[in-house]
C-alpha cells in the first residue's frame, strides 16, 4: 500500500487543470523540486496504453549542458534552452505507440501545470539527432522534447481562445450540436 501522506498534494483538481492549461514558452531560472519531477514523470508512467503495452521511455534532462544542445537541435522550441527541465520522449515502433506516448504526454503537462509548473510540446518529427544526444538506440523514434519549469510571468490561467461546444461537440448524430 502507498504511504499517500509522503506524496505532494496537487494543487487544483484534473478539470481545473484541464480548462487552464496553456502552453509556457518561458521559464524562471529556478530549479523543480525532486517531488515535483518524480510526479510528473509517474504521470506518464502511469497513463493507460493500448494492450498495456508501455511503448514509452522518458529521459529527464536537468544538465545545462545538454539543455542547450536539445534547444539547439529543436528548430520548433529553441526555449528548450532556458528550461530548469525537459523530458525526451522516446517511442518503440509500434502501431500505437504515438498515441500511447501523447496520452502520456498530456498526463505529464496536466501534473505539472496543477503544480504550477509550465511546459509545453517540441517536435514531431526532425528530432532524430537528439538520439545521438542522448545515446537513444536507433530502434526508437524520438516523439517530443517537454521543456518543464515555473513560466517566468505570470499566465492568464484559462484565457483560451476555443470554438464554441456546439461547433466541435455533436449529439447522438454529426450535426446535432450538444448543448
Amino acid at each position: 500500500m502507498t504511504n499517500r501522506a509522503s506524496e505532494p498534494q496537487a494543487s487544483m483538481d484534473v478539470f481545473e487543470a484541464v480548462r487552464t492549461l496553456l502552453a509556457v514558452r518561458s521559464y524562471q531560472d529556478k530549479p523543480l523540486p525532486d517531488a515535483v519531477v518524480r510526479r510528473i514523470v509517474e504521470a506518464g508512467r502511469l497513463t493507460g496504453s493500448a494492450m498495456n503495452g508501455q511503448p514509452w521511455h522518458f529521459i529527464v534532462i536537468r544538465d545545462g549542458e545538454t539543455l542547450r544542445r536539445l534547444g539547439a537541435l529543436a528548430s520548433s522550441g529553441p526555449y528548450v534552452a532556458q528550461a530548469p527541465l525537459a523530458i525526451v520522449v522516446a517511442t518503440e515502433k509500434t502501431r500505437f505507440a504515438v498515441s500511447d506516448a501523447s496520452r502520456a504526454i498530456q498526463s505529464m503537462f496536466l501534473t505539472a501545470w496543477a503544480d504550477g509548473v509550465g511546459s509545453n510540446w517540441v517536435g514531431f518529427g526532425g528530432l532524430e539527432k537528439v538520439k545521438t544526444v542522448l545515446d537513444i538506440p536507433a530502434s526508437l523514434d524520438v516523439l517530443a522534447i517537454l521543456p518543464f519549469g515555473y513560466p517566468a510571468r505570470a499566465v492568464g490561467r484559462g484565457k483560451k481562445q476555443r470554438k464554441p461546444l456546439r461547433e466541435v461537440a455533436h449529439l447522438e448524430r454529426y450535426g446535432r450540436p450538444f448543448e
